[in-house]
């Protein structure tokens, strides 16, 4: 009888980094759904409780905005997942600070929003 002989794949030799990095991904997921979440519901209050026109712009804006965020979210922690996976292979891991620096300023500029809605509706 002829013995099977295991080829060890690239992934393989890492498999804790690409679990790590395959629980960093689905915890961006659940930050888009959370942030677009959001938007969705301050536009759903908004709805039953105001008629003002300032505040609806507002509104707009951040239900927009969340969206956008949300989308933006998905699409780079995507791309930075498969980059993530190619870098563990080669062994050559570098972070994600644009990633992080682009959806920190499109989270604080979302909850500037989210206070000025608040601000104007008191």
């Amino acid at each position: 009888m002829k013995e099977k002989t295991h080829t060890i794949s690239e992934d393989s030799k890492n498999i804790q980094q690409h679990l790590a990095n395959e629980r960093t991904f689905l915890a961006w997921i659940r930050t888009a759904i959370a942030i677009t979440g959001i938007g969705f519901l301050i536009i759903n209050m908004h709805i039953k409780s105001s008629d003002s026109t300032l505040s609806n712009s507002a509104v707009e804006i951040i239900g927009i905005l969340s969206v956008i965020t949300g989308i933006c979210t998905i699409i780079f922690s995507t791309i930075g997942y498969f980059m993530k996976a190619k870098q563990i292979n080669a062994q050559a891991f570098r972070s994600s600070r644009p990633l992080v620096l682009f959806l920190a300023m499109l989270m604080l500029l979302f909850t500037l929003l989210f206070g000025y809605y608040f601000l104007i509706t008191l």
